[in-house]
């Protein structure tokens, strides 16, 4: 078993945690994948079902992590061990694997929104179907993979607080406030009124649909990044007087409001200029397809939308990023005793070669996202609810400390125990079903 180790980074404010866990939350999902669901699963209907779920599901989960993470002091397979034995090395194990995963095939996407952001500056052209074939594979996204793959291998190199802590505090308040700025536009658009109808109108039926239950359940959880060791990794980091509990409702608070900011701006742009129907034709075609056809229509102003959109989604990716390569690296320095330096080249870089095929071929990236970022990622929340509900010996007194005054302890033990377990099976079952 695996001890902390005495001369473990630490942030070096409560503030800079909370932005560095609210970056890892906060990515591509939050401005891509929310969008989407919520135009293909009933508006409203989605979004209340997703805020129910996230305060039942996701954020009993997401202070599980951060509970483990501080009182070990260690990376996953290390903190699972550290609580229940060697057995339990395995879960940790899986966390590691879904978050090395997740990043070779994210940074692809994350390379696009790059090169879009560029693109923006001169403004995109009539037809951005042809465009998104052109770069989305070959030797392009390749190149724009292997940066991004570089600039996130970067700043992990500077470490916890000269590199995480320190681009997260800059890169996150701009991050919103791009967002913000954008949705203020997007209300003086003529025609706004129908995407924030269409946003905010509440159908009961489709919330009373199974599927739809499940498609916010999974945002739920993938949006906050658990189930992959991030979270987790990061509270190893924080002070033991830390308040875990509110610092869990803060970050899922902050996660859910970038979300929901994003689609006040992505909702009215499309509709004022008439692309409503295409935002549901596919995940990718609504953020690389459908938004650089309404920032052309624009004109100019598209070009200064754009930019900033898309400059935003290069924030939101690569403080995702960051905490998904830290989870190996800070692995490798707790369990093989690796320097940060060589640890972050080296798995950063093997990282970087398992994207290659994802950036060559569509299937494989979405191959490698059912994978990962269905099953893997699900089960090992599966997991984890178990673990903490019925295996680490007492969680509640682990999560007290910092937090006496905190009321809702009892209540959290026994959503991880029943609510958890049972939403994450179907959302697994689900998952399995769509592969088949």
């Amino acid at each position: 078993m695996a001890d902390a180790p005495e001369s473990r980074e630490q942030w070096g404010s409560r503030t800079g945690f909370i932005l560095a866990a609210v970056g890892s939350a906060v990515g591509l999902g939050n401005m891509w994948r929310f969008s989407y669901l919520t135009a293909e699963n009933g508006g409203a209907a989605f979004l209340v079902l997703y805020l129910v779920l996230v305060a039942a599901v996701g954020l009993p989960v997401l202070l599980a992590e951060l509970v483990i993470g501080r009182g070990s002091r260690l990376s996953p397979i290390g903190a699972l061990a550290h609580y229940g034995g060697s057995r339990w090395r395995l879960l940790g194990g899986l966390f590691l694997a879904s978050g090395f995963l997740i990043l070779a095939y994210y940074s692809v996407i994350a390379g696009w929104t790059l090169r879009y952001a560029l693109t923006a500056l001169g403004g995109f052209g009539p037809d951005s179907g042809a465009y998104f074939e052109q770069v989305s594979t070959g030797a392009t996204a390749v190149g724009w993979h292997l940066a991004f793959m570089a600039l996130t291998i970067a700043i992990i190199l500077g470490g916890v607080n000269r590199g995480i802590e320190r681009v997260s505090i800059v890169l996150m308040p701009l991050l919103f406030a791009i967002i913000c700025g954008i949705a203020i536009y997007a209300a003086t658009l003529p025609g706004a009124d129908a995407g924030y109808d269409f946003y905010l109108s509440i159908d009961l039926a489709q919330m009373l649909d199974f599927k739809v239950l499940a498609a916010a359940a999974s945002q739920a959880f993938f949006s906050l990044s658990l189930g992959m060791g991030a979270i987790l990794t990061y509270a190893s980091y924080v002070r033991e007087d830390e308040n875990l509990p509110n610092e869990a409702v803060i970050i899922a608070t902050a996660d859910f409001a970038v979300a929901f900011v994003a689609g006040l701006a992505v909702f009215p742009l499309l509709f004022a200029l008439g692309l409503e129907s295409k935002v549901g034709e596919s995940t990718l075609g609504a953020l690389f397809i459908t938004l650089p056809s309404a920032f052309h229509e624009m004109g100019f102003a598209g070009q200064v939308v754009g930019t900033l959109f898309f400059v935003a989604l290069v924030f939101g990716a690569l403080t995702s990023a960051m905490s998904l390569l830290e989870v190996v690296v800070a692995t490798a320095i707790d369990q093989l005793g690796w320097g940060r330096p060589f640890a972050t080249m080296a798995l950063g870089s093997l990282c970087a070669l398992l994207g290659v095929p994802a950036a060559l071929d569509l299937d494989v990236l979405g191959l490698m996202d059912q994978i990962a970022g269905s099953l893997f990622l699900v089960f090992g929340g599966l997991m984890l609810s178990i673990f903490v509900g019925f295996v680490m010996p007492d969680p509640v007194g682990e999560a007290r400390q910092g937090a006496e005054g905190v009321r809702w302890f009892g209540a959290w033990r026994l959503l991880v125990r029943t609510v958890v377990p049972a939403v994450l099976l179907v959302v697994l079952w689900q998952s399995i079903r769509a592969l088949g």
